[in-house]
């Protein structure tokens, strides 16, 4: 189970990080344009919005049953950096960045029809997720080195 639900959460990413650049890039354009948010920006603002989650609800559960996660929590693990970063800097990291895209799409949706408010909603707040996200992915594990 550990072994399956670790490369599930591995492809995933992949998904994550297509579907917050496809988004951020459509608001972006969005807000470069000066066009009004409409109900297709807002669901393409799903685009990152639902694979984000569905990581996060995956990450979580890695966390519980992984020897790297919270089974290896300890005073003495907080020394070795790559223990550390397993334990408390990436599951912290990606619960903010979680939380920052999910605040942009809710804030963005009730912009609908207004102007470009929801575009500018959804490049900040997924632009500064996206970023987070991407500063602590553990590039190492990841890319197989």
């Amino acid at each position: 189970m550990y072994l399956g639900l670790q490369h599930l959460h591995s492809y995933m990413g992949y998904l994550v990080l297509l579907g917050l650049l496809i988004s951020f890039g459509t608001a972006l354009a969005g807000l470069s344009g000066n066009k009004v948010f409409t109900d297709k920006d807002r669901k393409l603002g799903l685009l990152g919005l639902i694979p984000t989650h569905l990581q996060w609800v995956i990450g979580v559960i890695l966390y519980f049953v992984s020897p790297l996660g919270m089974k290896n929590f300890s005073g003495e693990a907080m020394g070795d950096s790559v223990s550390r970063l397993y334990i408390l800097e990436h599951p912290l990291t990606m619960i903010i960045a979680v939380i920052l895209i999910t605040v942009g799409y809710s804030r963005a949706k009730r912009q609908i029809g207004t102007d470009s408010k929801g575009f500018k909603s959804i490049a900040i707040f997924y632009g500064i997720g996206l970023l987070l996200i991407l500063l602590r992915i553990p590039w190492n594990a990841w890319l197989g080195n």
